[in-house]
Parts: C-alpha cells; structure tokens; sequence
C-alpha cells in the first residue's frame, strides 16, 4: 500500500475514521496491522488516541475485529497474511486443500487452495507448510507455499469400533500394539467398523489411558471386498481420484488418422500379457532378416502406445501422471497413472483397432547382437492379444483359438528370435537371481481363494528380453542425438555389503570370488553352484539384498544387475511416468512432432528423476502391504494349524518366518524362544544360544504354529515348534564358537536381543 506523505493542512482535514475505513484499510494492508499503524494512517494523534482504542474495542466486541498475531488486528472470521496450514484433502479438480493449524472455532474454516509448487512434489494429506494468502472471496483462499515445515503429528489410519458405548480407532499399522478413544463429539458421523482417518487431540489427554482422537474422515466400511486395498492406499497416500480437468482431456482425446505417420497396420503384431491384464502397452512382431549379409539374423519390431500424443507436457493429464509417477497394481485393482479414457482404451493396443505408437525396428545377428535399430512414430492394429500362458501352449503344439491361425507366421518367427538373443543375454551374464512370484486370487467377493506360485515360462523371457532390447535402443539413440534421458539406473553393490555376503557364504561353504572388477557373473557363479544343495534359498535372498536399489536418473551410470552400459525405460508409458519423457525426448531428438520435451521437462529433468523415483518406492511398499493384508485375512480362519516356514529375517527382537505354502510372513518374538539365551548376530543373521549353542539361521527351515493372523494390519504371529533343518554346516555348532561366546556371555548379558530361559 502507498503512503503519500501530507501536509499539516491536510492531516488537519482528515476525518476520523469509521469502522468500514478501518476494515478496509486493514483488508488491504500488505502487512500486520495493528493500533499503531492505523493511527498512523489516519493521522490520529492526542484525544483521538483514546477515541481510537474505544472504537477498536467496540469492534472485537461486535465480532469486527479479531485478536492476531502479537499486536495485530485482522477483520473477523479473516486468515493472516501469512500463516501455517496444514493439508487435509482434495477438491473435486484434484487441488490441495489447505486448513490454518490454529484455527479453533467451531465454525468451519475458509477452504484454502494451496498453489501447486512449480518445482518439487505436491503436497500431500498431513504436511505442513508456512504460506502466503491471497484472499479470494469471503471464505476462500490461495496459499503460496513460502516453505514446507516438518510434518505435525501423524494422522492416525485406523479402524472405528464402538465397544460397550466407547469409540474406539485400533491403528491398521502392524507395529501399533494401542487403541484410541473417541468421544461422540468428534466421530464426524462415523459408523462402527469403518475405516477413518483421525487425528490426535492435543493437551487433552488423560495421566493413563489410550490417547484421545477426533475422526477427521471416514473413507470406507471394511465390511467391503475392496477395503483391504484402500487401506495400503490411504496408508501410502497414493493419489486415489483424478482431477476433473485431467479426466476431461482424457474424455475429449480421440483416435489418431494416419497423416505422416508410418503404416504398420498390415504387420501382424501381437500383445503378450498377464491374462488379467487391463492395459496393453507393447506389441511385438519378428522375422527372419531377408538381408543376405545378415544370415541367421532377425528383423524386430517393437511397438509402444503412443501416451506422449495423449498427454502434452504442462497439461491436466502431464501434471496428475507425473504426480503419480507410475500405476500402482493390487491383487483387487489398479490405481492407474492415466484415466482409464487413455490406460484402457485409446492408449491400449486393442486388438482390431487403429492405435497410435512409437516402434522401433531393430536387426540383431545370428547371436543375438543388435546391428541396428531405427524408431518410427506410426499406426498399428494388433493382430492378436495372448496372455503368457496361450503364447506359450500355442509355440509347444496346442495353440487356442486366437493363435491357431498366428503360429507358423509369427508365433515361430518371434521364438526364433528370442533364442538369438538368448545367445547373446548368455554372454552378457547379467544377474541370474531366482525368487519365487506368488499370485493372489480372489472370488467375486474380494475373498482370497487361492494364492499360487506364478511359473516363470520361455513365453515371460522371449517378451522380457525384446523389452530390455528396445530400452537399450532409446538410450543409445538418445545419447547419439545429445538428448536428455531418464536412465534406469542400477548401481554396483557396496563394497562393505559384498564383504559380509562373502563372509556368510563362506560359512556355508560357498566361495564368493574376489575380483578387480565386480560383475554380475561373479553372483551368478555362487547361485548357479547353490542350485542343487539345501542353500539355494538363503543363497538366491543374501544375493539379492546385497543388491542396490535402481532408480531413475538423468545420469547414466549404468544397469548392473543387467550388465547394461547404458539402459533407460521406453515400454511401458501407460504405467510410468519415466517412459512418457523417454518417449517425448525422442520425439524432441528424431524430430518426430511437436509434442516432445518441453523446456519445463528439460529444466527439472534431474528433480523429476528423483520424484518419480520415490513414487515407485511408494507404490512397491503399497502393494506389499496390501499382500500381506490378504494373505493374512486369507490365514484368519486358520489360526492353531501348523505350517512348514523358512526363516526369512532375523532381527534382535525374533525370526520371521514365510510360509513355504503361502508366502505369508510373520513374527516368532524372542521372548517365545525361551529354552536358552540368544544373542543376535547380525554379521551373520542368526540367533545364537549361549548356553545350548542353538542357532536359528536365516534360511532354516522350521515347523511353526500361526498365534494370530490380521487382515486390518497384515500381521501374523507365529510360535516355533521345531527346527526341520537337519543339514547344518558344523562350523555353526563348532566347539570353538560355543567356548567363544560363554567367555563373553557375562559381558553381553545385558545386550538387547536375549532372553532367559523361563
């Protein structure tokens, strides 16, 4: 606001102001407005000084005036400036809601729309950030975010009972051992047995007793088939609803016409995926290669839905897949990056319908080796789409309806191919770890019916192996056009984590090499000598935790676990947000359109790498808790059976076990192995007796009881019944271990991670 300094004369004329005058001067104050600075204002001086005060009092009494911060004056039912505010939801468009953290009227407060930040996540339900606001109208608001502040107490996610006229929320976390009460005040209608989030009351609780909490929402009853999803949904807070402007432009988007687009409708390429599969984002197509030069080589098309047609960089669709980072898949249902508009429709490559893609040729030797690849934006109409199990019984003689016709022309030719570059998959060694893949199923219901182990076919590897040639095709032809790309990054190990794997597999009798130079192949050494011994577990798991993680990255440093120089994610754009600017660089970089990289997706190339990096943690420990919610409803009614389990962790506190039938984990508490003192090695992962020399080991096998099993939490607890493990190496029992650790047991027997015998 602009003061205009007046004369004497002039201050002499100014009128004394009324109460609209000082609202109005206060509403469009820049800053803190208290007695001083409205005094100031209106040239205010001597008697009028105390006419002022009366006035200001008057005011606050009739509700006009508010006490602020400090000094300061703000108009009734009026947000400061600046202020903190807590995020609390959506709206129906898909922006934040804000509300003030002090805000204690029983009124509702303004609704406060929070101004997504240009660079850096969104916000989400529960963070706190200090902010500007601009006043909209009388109960709404913007919020410039000024800075994020550490997050307030956690928002509780639990499940509402009443018991004996009491509201209680049970937290659905698996390491909550409390519950919290509700009075009736602040349910916020919620009814017995739904799933709430709530909030704890602070100053108001009670010397003993569980913690107070008012229910801020209630998100759905768990008497529902699908509640076990949304509770890891809510818990990881994966974006559930599209904004309204996003699911707009999915609606208006229409197929694509030919124009300059190359035509490969006359090609027979043809989907493989999982049966259930919703989405259909890669087709693929082989032949041998009609070069003379080429003899035993083959010509390879790879398709790819064309998203970046779809979704333009800065539009509605861009801001909420990038948002999301990547679909997130549960055994019920999938949160997909895209509205169903796009990932089910015009985006997948349905059979018989024109659609839109980026393909890329590519000719590979006798062995394997790619010669050459060259990438066409074009139009396609698959042949045929197969799940994995039909690819596979149609190339071993016993081909369905939809392959029977497809066998000799593409089917053949496409395996023909994949063992070319098995070949040269074989001289590359990438990691060769084997982990078994469980697949839940379930009834109508929701119900889990059965849970089996997925069979890794030739069918799975032939579509692997043609997906990691194509990823390796956009980053070379990437780096060779000088373009931004968003490698799939994997670094090498820790040195520190290949001492103690090397350490551990010595004990067990397996020699992890030194070498100069660390590769895959050293691992695959010790995994193939394990195959056919007692240790192939335990081996196979050590391995891959020693593993570090991939993430994304505009930094190439390589793919080790597949022992690739280079690699980046091109196949899969319907699900990944990595794949849509792969995509769109190499629009930017082969000059295939006007929708590439725009100069904000080259500018926050690094920080989106880091983004959608944390999206895809979230949605791993999402969909892994959502397992464990359903093996452990599916393992409710089955509590007191005995189960044959290998240990698969050992912590200072118990053994987790899983169930060599299910998968199921859960926890064998130290305090139940009461027959010895146990210290815990963690070098080595295992439990010692002291007395005993008994040894629990990850990777034992052992016979357990299920205690308790819930589908809320995904909790199972188990008791120890015996050890079936009857081939331990010696060195584990040695003579001179057990003489070791008497000699130091007095000395450790206040350590945590012990218990005595009961």
């Amino acid at each position: 606001m602009t003061r205009h300094r007046k004369s004497r004369k002039d201050r002499a004329q100014t009128p004394f102001p009324g109460k609209q005058d000082i609202l109005r001067f206060i509403a469009e104050s820049p800053e803190r407005v208290g007695k001083r600075e409205i005094a100031r204002a209106f040239h205010i001086r001597g008697d009028d000084r105390i006419r002022l005060k009366k006035l200001l009092k008057e005011m606050r009494e009739e509700g006009l005036l508010a006490q602020g911060h400090g000094k300061s004056l703000e108009r009734a039912g009026e947000l400061p400036p600046v202020t903190v505010i807590e995020v609390v939801g959506t709206d129906e468009d898909g922006h934040a809601i804000g509300r003030p953290t002090s805000w204690d009227d029983e009124a509702p407060p303004p609704h406060i729309l929070v101004h997504e930040p240009k660079f850096g996540p969104a916000m989400g339900k529960g963070e706190r950030a200090l902010v500007r606001l601009t006043r909209l109208s009388a109960d709404l608001y913007e919020a410039t975010i000024m800075r994020r502040l550490e997050q307030a107490a956690p928002l509780v996610l639990g499940h509402f009972t009443i018991v004996d006229g009491e509201g209680r929320v049970t937290p659905v976390a698996k390491k909550a051992r409390t519950y919290y009460t509700v009075t009736k005040e602040h349910r916020n209608g919620a009814r017995d047995g739904d799933l709430v989030m709530a909030e704890p009351i602070r100053g108001r609780r009670r010397s003993l007793g569980p913690r107070p909490v008012r229910i801020r929402e209630s998100l759905a009853s768990l008497d529902e088939p699908r509640a076990i999803s949304l509770i890891a949904i809510h818990a990881h807070d994966i974006p559930l609803d599209f904004p309204r402007d996003a699911l707009a432009e999915a609606e208006a988007a229409r197929p694509v016409e030919l124009g300059t687009r190359t035509d490969l409708r006359d090609i027979p390429l043809i989907t493989v995926d999982p049966a259930d599969a919703r989405d259909h984002d890669d087709a693929i197509w082989a032949e041998p290669d009609p070069d003379p030069n080429n003899k035993g080589g083959w010509h390879v098309i790879v398709a790819i839905a064309d998203v970046a047609h779809y979704v333009r960089p800065g539009s509605a669709l861009d801001i909420a897949a990038r948002q999301r980072g990547n679909s997130v898949y549960f055994p019920d249902r999938v949160v997909p990056m895209l509205p169903e508009a796009l990932s089910a429709d015009l985006c997948s490559l349905m059979p018989g319908e024109d659609r839109a893609c980026m393909a890329v040729h590519m000719w590979f030797d006798a062995d394997g080796e790619m010669i050459r690849h060259k990438f066409v934006r074009a139009l396609m109409r698959s042949a045929a789409n197969l799940s994995y199990e039909e690819f596979q019984a149609a190339h071993d003689g016993n081909p369905g309806e939809d392959a029977a016709p497809l066998v000799d022309s593409v089917i053949k030719p496409l395996f023909g191919a994949y063992r070319a570059l098995a070949k040269a998959r074989a001289a590359r060694q990438p990691l060769d770890i084997e982990m078994p893949e469980r697949k839940i199923e379930l009834a109508p219901d929701g119900k889990v019916v059965a849970i089996r182990e997925r069979e890794r076919l030739d069918a799975h590897k032939l579509v692997e192996n043609f997906m990691i040639a194509a990823n390796v095709a956009a980053a070379e032809t990437l780096e060779a056009r000088r373009q931004p790309c968003m490698y799939r990054v994997h670094e090498e190990p820790a040195l520190d984590k290949v001492a103690a794997l090397r350490e551990f597999l010595g004990e067990l009798g397996f020699n992890l090499a030194k070498a100069q130079v660390l590769r895959p192949a050293v691992f695959n050494r010790v995994l193939e000598r394990a195959i056919d011994t007692p240790h192939k577990h335990v081996v196979n798991e050590m391995v891959l935790r020693t593993q570090s993680q991939a993430y994304y990255s505009a930094e190439n440093l390589g793919h080790f676990g597949l022992s690739l120089r280079r690699y980046a994610h091109f196949t899969s754009p319907i699900r990944r947000y990595a794949d849509v600017l792969v995509h769109r660089a190499l629009i930017s970089g082969l000059k295939l359109g006007p929708d590439g990289l725009s100069a904000e997706d080259r500018e926050r190339f690094e920080e989106t790498g880091e983004h959608i990096s944390a999206t895809e943690r979230r949605a791993m420990a999402a969909e892994r808790d959502s397992v464990d919610r359903y093996l452990a409803a599916y393992l409710e009614d089955r509590v007191g059976a005995t189960f044959a389990a290998r240990i698969s962790s050992v912590t200072r506190f118990g053994l987790f076990v899983s169930l060599e039938e299910s998968g199921a984990d859960g926890l064998i508490p130290l305090s139940s192995l009461n027959s010895d003192y146990f210290h815990h090695n963690a070098a080595h992962h295992r439990l010692e007796g002291e007395h005993t020399g008994r040894i629990y080991a990850l990777g034992d096998r052992v016979q357990v009881r299920l205690l308790e099993s819930s589908g809320i939490s995904g909790a199972m607890r188990f008791e120890l019944l015996e050890d079936t493990d009857a081939e331990r190496p010696s060195s584990r029992r040695s003579r001179a271990t057990r003489t070791r650790r008497k000699a130091s047991g007095n000395a450790k027997r206040g350590a945590k991670g012990k218990r005595r015998p009961r």
